[in-house]
């Protein structure tokens, strides 16, 4: 196992486009850390300048103290995973997972012992004589994971390695992905735009937008402390509904104020000064539909299954909320808000910046 640590790093493209600005990262021995972000936000150039496979521009890169930027992919010692498996198709599952061994000089008896208890780690021994066109999806993540565990890497690096897969099937991987970490307790670095993956897979996720790391936290972090309006409106599902508004005095305390929403602020949040205009953040937990409350019309009812996603128009403005499946509500219903102060995230106007 290695641990990661990344200082300034960068990458320009020509014309001066650059892909990741000032990157400064630590990733711990045996840590699960997800890249996460939208398209074209840096995270999947951050994992190829880890890898070897692009050149930084700028910064270091150090794997156990040891400065790595010069080295190849080999050198690194790190084992890869790409979104579509990378499989030899004329190779037997078995001859795939042993390739990297094969390539090092490793003797064959040696090979096999080492690609039979990875498959058996991997629960796909009875597929080592077969040929990827005859595995589905699924198995032939197994492989491309038995090729990259085989190495014994110091690094496993994961480029949307579930993406190929339908829902059921990323459902099942991530729990699989999940328990193999367990076990290897090997230092993985993940990327994905899947928010889901994110946060039922990670130790820790880092945050990109724009080229430029958002935030590092644990899940529970990321979705409960979010360090900014990017974040906050990145993590979560549905997304978390915003709101301009003010701080301003009722009754003696202050209140953040949109239209006729008043909600109170906590006592000794940082930057809640009279007067200041803030983006009120609030999610769909924070929102509840009761007797009395805010004057609000329903618009749109997403029966779930296990809930049911609301829809209200609050002065001509939409928020989501969440009901119990069986909750009877329907478009057109007129109902009242109340929302929970506890869960109140402000943001500054200008900046985006989570006020404490």
């Amino acid at each position: 196992m290695a641990s990661i640590t990344v200082s300034g790093l960068g990458k320009e493209y020509v014309r001066g486009t650059s892909a990741v600005a000032d990157l400064n990262l630590e990733v711990a021995e045996g840590e699960f850390l997800t890249l996460l972000g939208p398209s074209g936000c840096g995270k999947s150039t951050t994992l190829r300048m880890l890898a070897g496979l692009e050149t930084p521009t700028s910064g270091e890169i150090r794997f156990n103290g040891r400065v790595v930027n010069d080295l190849t992919p080999a050198e690194r010692n790190i084992a890869m995973v790409f979104q579509n498996y990378a499989l030899y198709p004329h190779m037997s599952v078995r001859e795939n997972i042993e390739y990297p061994l094969k390539k090092r000089g490793v003797d064959r008896a040696e090979r096999r012992r080492r690609s039979a208890a990875v498959a058996q780690l991997l629960q796909i021994e009875p597929l080592l004589d077969r040929k990827p066109r005859n595995l589905s999806g699924g198995q032939q993540q197994r492989v491309a994971l038995g090729r990259a565990l085989i190495r014994e890497p110091e690094v496993f690096l994961l480029d949307e390695p579930l993406s190929n897969l339908d829902a059921k099937l990323r459902s099942y991987m991530r729990a699989e992905l999940i328990e193999l970490h367990r076990r290897v307790r090997a230092t993985m670095v993940y990327v994905t735009h899947d928010q889901l993956e994110a946060m039922t897979m990670s130790d820790r996720i880092a945050i990109f937008d724009g080229g430029r790391l958002q935030q590092v936290g644990t899940p529970d972090e990321v979705y409960n402390h979010p360090a900014n309006r990017t974040v906050a409106a990145f993590i979560g599902t549905p997304a978390m509904n915003f709101l301009d508004g003010e701080i301003a005095p009722e009754g003696g305390a202050p209140v953040v104020r949109s239209g006729s929403i008043a909600i109170p602020i906590e006592a000794g949040r940082t930057g809640a000064s009279l007067g200041r205009r803030v983006a009120i953040g609030l999610r769909a937990e924070a929102i509840r539909i009761t007797e009395g409350g805010v004057p609000a019309r329903i618009e749109i009812v997403e029966p779930t299954g296990h809930e049911a996603i609301v829809t209200v128009s609050v002065d001509g403005r939409r928020l989501v909320t969440r009901t119990a499946p069986d909750s009877g509500f329907r478009v057109g219903d007129s109902v009242g808000l109340g929302f929970d102060a506890r869960r109140l995230h402000l943001f500054d106007a200008a900046t985006g910046d989570t006020l404490g």
